[in-house]
């Protein structure tokens, strides 16, 4: 179900049915906690959706991304903190603005279309302040941005998942939220479709100038979404920042393997720097010799040529993947095989011997420790 509130002059749709004027507010989040029971959902939480940006909120499920999109819906009162809309409260330890008066739409990943309405009717809706006309004739600018003008008199078991997508966005877009929030809202969907409809709907938030505060776990959909991604583990915000910085500059090594894979090796510093068998990288600054540390090389920094340069490896398996294939490889000196990601024809073969060398802007060392530390480039 979408929970909007309907500004007081609702602007006129342009041609292809985009907005002539954005409503799009700035979503704060200060301080926030909120448990379930004796769980602890979301554990002082700062952030900011500025207006008109795209921001996912990604991490594996039980993080608290989910409790956060509730939070500033209006559906949960957390126990600490305070959420403001353009700088003015909606929740605080005095204040708590309902749902239906707080200006966001909220999108949920089953859609909750109404069987019993049509589609126009569904995405009407949220258009009850209107006269029946003008909401209708909003109703259908709508459909026709999403595509869908043509079923505006179906009923939504007629529609395919993506279309039924494609409607839930209609009717969460329609009386111009200041905020969308979407929980999951592409995971029903098979992976082609996913893609066609997330562009899509990509395209509409940024034409529309919408704020949006997405909620998934797919990395590869938040770092094709998102202005900015807030990474959550445990209730709580481990690094904010765009797509590039999380992939490039991961504040830990859990941070690193929620984007990329990585082949995994334990070494120890000498002199600021860390010897391993695939060569010779720079150690985290302040960490003494004979700190274990933990190296991460991605598949795709790992480079095979028939050359006698760099370290010695042993194809063992090979396998095609389509637009890349990977390889496994024993190298001398280490005991678990290694993994590289190759694209183009030249591939070698089970049984050959490679030359392998590493592209430094793949590998990331971090100190052996559960706590937090930057990598440093090696």
């Amino acid at each position: 179900m979408t929970t909007t509130s309907l500004p007081d002059q609702p602007g006129q749709w342009g041609p292809r049915g985009t907005a002539a004027a954005t409503f799009a507010a700035r979503l704060s989040y200060e301080h926030v906690t909120h448990s379930y029971q004796d769980v602890e959902a979301v554990s002082d939480v700062s952030l900011e959706l500025a207006p008109g940006e795209i921001m996912c909120l990604l991490g594996p499920s039980g993080c608290g991304k989910t409790t956060l999109l509730r939070i500033a819906a209006g559906l949960e009162r957390p126990q600490a903190g305070r959420v403001l809309l353009d700088g003015e409260p909606v929740t605080d330890e005095r204040r708590f603005v309902p749902p239906e008066r707080r200006g966001v739409g909220l999108m949920f990943q089953d859609y909750a279309l109404f069987p019993h309405l049509t589609i126009l009717e569904n995405v009407a809706f949220g258009l009850k302040g209107m006269a029946r006309q003008a909401a209708a004739t909003e109703a259908h600018n709508a459909l026709r941005r999403v595509g869908l003008d043509a079923f505006a008199e179906a009923y939504p078991h007629a529609l395919s998942g993506g279309e039924q997508q494609r409607v839930a966005l209609a009717r969460a877009i329609v009386p111009r939220p200041g905020v969308l929030l979407m929980d999951e809202p592409f995971s029903g969907l098979d992976q082609r479709l996913r893609d066609s409809v997330r562009d899509e709907t990509l395209a509409l938030l940024k034409e529309t100038r919408s704020s949006a505060l997405l909620v998934t776990h797919d990395p590869v959909e938040a770092m094709r979404m998102a202005d900015r991604i807030a990474l959550m583990r445990r209730g709580r915000l481990v690094q904010l920042g765009t797509p590039e910085a999380l992939y490039r500059q991961p504040v830990d090594a859990d941070a690193a393997r929620f984007f990329s894979d990585f082949n995994e090796l334990e070494a120890r510093v000498q002199r600021g720097a860390v010897m391993t068998p695939l060569g010779r990288f720079s150690a985290p600054a302040g960490l003494e010799s004979g700190a274990e540390v933990l190296v991460l090389i991605r598949p795709q920094g790992i480079r095979l040529t028939a050359a006698r340069e760099g370290h010695a490896g042993y194809v063992t398996n090979v396998r095609f993947l389509g637009d890349a294939s990977l390889v496994t490889l024993l190298l001398e000196g280490m005991e678990e095989p290694v993994t590289a990601r190759m694209r183009g024809a030249k591939i070698p073969a089970a049984g050959e011997t490679v030359s392998v060398t590493v592209e430094r802007e793949h590998v990331f060392v971090f100190p052996q420790a559960e706590a937090p530390a930057r990598s440093v480039p090696a």
